[in-house]
């Protein structure tokens, strides 16, 4: 739902009453149609591939037929499978943060960026990443909607299908003007720290990010690249250091 935790697992979630349990009840039913319209695809590459080969002369015929067959058969059996992973966030068999903070490390840390983990204002809102570095302060949180959950903007308002995002937006925002009033206080450096929330199912824009209410939604593999390419600072290395440090130390880890 949105504006709760996509971490704090319902017990509804395993006892056959929520929408992630039946999504899954549906995807298991349904194999063996996926299974004949695969057949079917492969059946047609076959023909396709047999036809190529005639039609150039190519020795083998068949085989030409037999390797298209298998390519579009893997091809539509990955596809299947991508979609179905896609959803895991929201089903609750993988953790977001995970996934985002291995793509943030992997992408920014040798590119001189620090990222924390899990850290709040003691009794106000955490959040799960913050990241420092030469382009500035960022915190980034996840979340993650039902697969046919359309996410736009519409009049410079945030929807959640047909629900307002405000609930959702409005507190990343306010925790971001908190770390920033934190850190600025406790090292004298002037920091303003940009929100971005990384959406791990739910149906976004094309391209796969919109900025709206004051927060950027985008996919989680293109959050460090955004980080990147955005500078809100210019940050030097004793900056990037005291700041960190001072997060570390100030800053509750959840």
């Amino acid at each position: 739902m949105p504006g709760g935790s996509i971490y704090v697992q319902q017990d509804e979630k395993f006892t056959g009453s929520s929408p992630q349990w039946w999504y899954e009840k549906f995807w298991r039913e349904d194999a063996q149609n996926r299974r004949r319209s695969r057949a079917v695809k492969a059946a047609a590459g076959f023909v396709a591939g047999f036809a190529l080969g005639l039609r150039f002369d190519l020795p083998y015929s068949a085989l030409y037929g037999l390797l298209l067959a298998g390519l579009v058969a893997a091809g539509d059996w990955w596809l299947d499978w991508r979609s179905f992973r896609a959803t895991a966030v929201w089903r609750g068999r993988r953790r977001g943060e995970a996934i985002t903070g291995r793509l943030l490390r992997r992408s920014l840390g040798r590119r001189g960026y620090r990222v924390l983990d899990g850290r709040a204002i003691r009794d106000q809102a955490s959040i799960d990443h913050l990241v420092i570095g030469p382009g500035g302060v960022w915190i980034v949180d996840n979340e993650s909607w039902s697969p046919d959950t359309e996410i736009a903007t519409y009049g410079g308002r945030l929807f959640f299908g047909e629900k307002y995002g405000t609930k959702v937006a409005k507190p990343l925002v306010e925790t971001a003007a908190a770390f920033a009033e934190l850190l600025t206080r406790e090292t004298g450096v002037k920091v303003t720290i940009t929100p971005l929330l990384a959406v791990h199912c739910g149906m976004m824009p094309r391209g796969g990010s919109l900025t709206v209410e004051g927060v950027t939604l985008l996919k989680p593999r293109l959050v460090a690249r955004s980080i990147r390419q955005t500078a809100t600072a210019r940050l030097d290395e004793t900056q990037i250091e005291l700041l960190a440090r001072t997060a570390a130390r100030e800053l509750q880890r959840v």
